[in-house]
């Protein structure tokens, strides 16, 4: 940490100076709320692995693709997720409401690798449309995905690009007409710092101003 040369109310840190869990600490408590993906892949045999990630965001709708940051084993082994989308080049991205929150969780448990998680956490694995790996019925919204392309961070961490191919949703939560997803409906949950996790249920709406009503309030 460091406070010189600085307004006394600052706190400032040098990343360069910092361990990576330090590092770690600091981003998931001030990058908030990420959403969490449930990802569902299946091996080169059709075993089916599932376990969350909240380092994952939308980076594109053309081409569509989603990002997930998958850290290895301490050991530097791929995990199963790494692993088969490495195999299989495929996986599903399962949207978590507040409804499946606690399945969720189930799905981070280290699990042997013969035991499957979407059955221990009472899930349902539905089959894909375009992909081998499963969709979960209980999810508001999947999108099954190809491997777009993956990025090698160091030892330690993938960044795996995938590209939408298909999607489900829970019939309220779209609107097909519009294309329009009520927020309600899907209910989704989200990753603060440590252990907790945060609703989108208090939202408010704010319009992005034109030209002319930006100028029409700064001369009021």
């Amino acid at each position: 940490m460091d406070t010189s040369a600085h307004d006394p109310g600052d706190v400032t840190f040098d990343f360069r100076e910092l361990s990576a869990r330090d590092k770690y600490k600091l981003l998931i408590g001030t990058v908030v709320p990420r959403p969490i993906a449930l990802v569902t892949t299946v091996d080169p045999d059709g075993k089916i692995n599932a376990a969350p990630f909240s380092f994952f965001n939308c980076l594109s709708a053309d081409p569509p693709i989603l990002a997930l940051g998958v850290e290895n084993h301490p050991d530097m082994r791929f995990k199963d997720t790494g692993l088969n989308i490495r195999l299989t080049e495929v996986f599903t991205v399962n949207i978590v409401s507040h409804a499946i929150a606690e399945a969720m969780h189930v799905c981070a448990v280290p699990f042997a690798p013969e035991q499957d998680e979407l059955q221990a956490a009472g899930l349902t694995a539905m089959p894909g449309k375009t992909v081998a790996s499963p969709w979960i019925k209980e999810a508001p919204a999947a999108f099954e995905c190809r491997r777009h392309v993956t990025l090698e961070l160091g030892k330690s961490r993938q960044i795996i690009l995938g590209e939408i191919l298909f999607a489900h949703y829970h019939a309220e939560v779209v609107d097909a007409e519009r294309l329009h997803i009520d927020p309600a409906k899907l209910d989704a949950i989200a990753r603060l710092g440590g252990s907790t996790c945060s609703t989108i249920r208090d939202r408010f709406d704010m319009e992005t101003p034109t030209l002319d009503d930006y100028w029409s309030q700064r001369r009021s």
